[in-house]
């Protein structure tokens, strides 16, 4: 198949692009390479894709609306994997206006352009942070989300049901997907266990907020793009079953879906830390701090669905994931392994 895979050079996006080469798919990537985090992680994520001859990487900016047109107008791809967005919920909290250009006027280019050029489906990246203030675990799909505590978060919601009205309007097959706090192998260096491992190393202390009792479905890399692969495979389909005088939030008349892509299995963040202590053979000098706004305490996702209709469910476990990723921080940042 032809997939437009965008975010291509994020750590979704990259990993998901390799797994699609190697099948024998053609990928078109396109990524802005903003300098949210680190540009010459992102280059060095693209330069292990461009070695496959059926890649091709485009430079584009999700929000300019003629390069979209282009975009889709020329490549003529079959499937859609929309990772680009801006990330993060902090940073929502000072720069809210990223995430109205990238999330939402990048998203409408997106759907028209899968409209105007018959895509067989757009998969897109939403997030578990849409379940907001929720607290009834774990979360469902079924589950009524409209109490985001983050802007990100409701531009994620947002996406939902942009997607939604496409979905109804012109038949276009979409399924969103929630991510629940991706780790790994080339992961983000603004996520915690990036930060964590960065610090420790150098001996500076880490900032732990909530006091460390926050709970999260950390989610492999590998996992993530094993469930978005097979997404992408089953266009979504209407729920002939659905009824407004029940409305389920997860399945729609439309051939629209959701799905929570989560390892089922909550961590205490101190929990965590210990298993990367572990792995690093070093302590951490922890600065205890409370939970921050727009943070949500604990995740923990309810992944039936994926089970029933892709019949899959992620399994790898935290300190196997963790015990990768600090191989690859330490061979990619070329640290002697023996001074730690």
């Amino acid at each position: 198949m032809k997939i437009l895979v965008t975010g291509a050079a994020g750590f979704i996006g990259s990993t998901l692009s390799i797994r699609l080469l190697e099948r024998g798919d053609e990928v078109i990537g396109i990524d802005n390479l903003n300098d949210y985090y680190d540009v010459n992680l992102k280059l060095a994520r693209l330069e292990r894709i461009r070695s496959y001859d059926k890649f091709k990487f485009i430079k584009l900016e999700i929000a300019d609306k003629t390069a979209m047109e282009e975009l889709f107008a020329r490549e003529k791809v079959q499937r859609v994997m929309h990772l680009a967005a801006q990330a993060g919920v902090r940073y929502s909290l000072t720069n809210p206006h990223a995430y109205i250009d990238a999330n939402l006027v990048g998203f409408i280019n997106i759907l028209e352009g899968c409209r105007h050029h018959q895509v067989e489906h757009l998969a897109y990246a939403s997030s578990s942070s849409v379940y907001g203030a929720n607290t009834k675990m774990p979360f469902s799909i079924h589950d009524n989300i409209d109490h985001p505590v983050s802007l990100y978060a409701a531009t994620k919601k947002a996406n939902e049901l942009m997607a939604h009205t496409y979905s109804h309007l012109y038949q276009l097959p979409t399924t969103g997907l929630r991510f629940f706090t991706v780790y790994g192998p080339w992961g983000r260096p603004d996520m915690s266990l990036f930060l964590f491992t960065r610090s420790i190393l150098e001996g500076k202390s880490i900032d732990v907020f909530n006091y460390g009792n926050h709970r999260r479905d950390f989610t492999y890399i590998d996992d993530i793009v094993e469930g978005v692969i097979r997404v992408i495979d089953k266009p979504a389909q209407a729920n002939p079953n659905w009824t407004s005088n029940y409305p389920d939030p997860g399945t729609s008349q439309a051939p629209y879906r959701v799905y929570n892509i989560g390892n089922n299995n909550p961590v205490h963040l101190l929990a965590f830390i210990e298993t990367l202590e572990k792995c690093l053979g070093k302590a951490a000098i922890k600065n205890l701090l409370p939970l921050q706004p727009g943070d949500v305490p604990d995740t923990y996702a309810d992944v039936s669905d994926l089970v029933s209709d892709l019949g899959y469910k992620p399994a790898t476990l935290l300190e196997t994931g963790i015990s990768n990723f600090v191989e690859w921080y330490k061979d990619f940042y070329k640290l002697d392994t023996n001074s730690h």
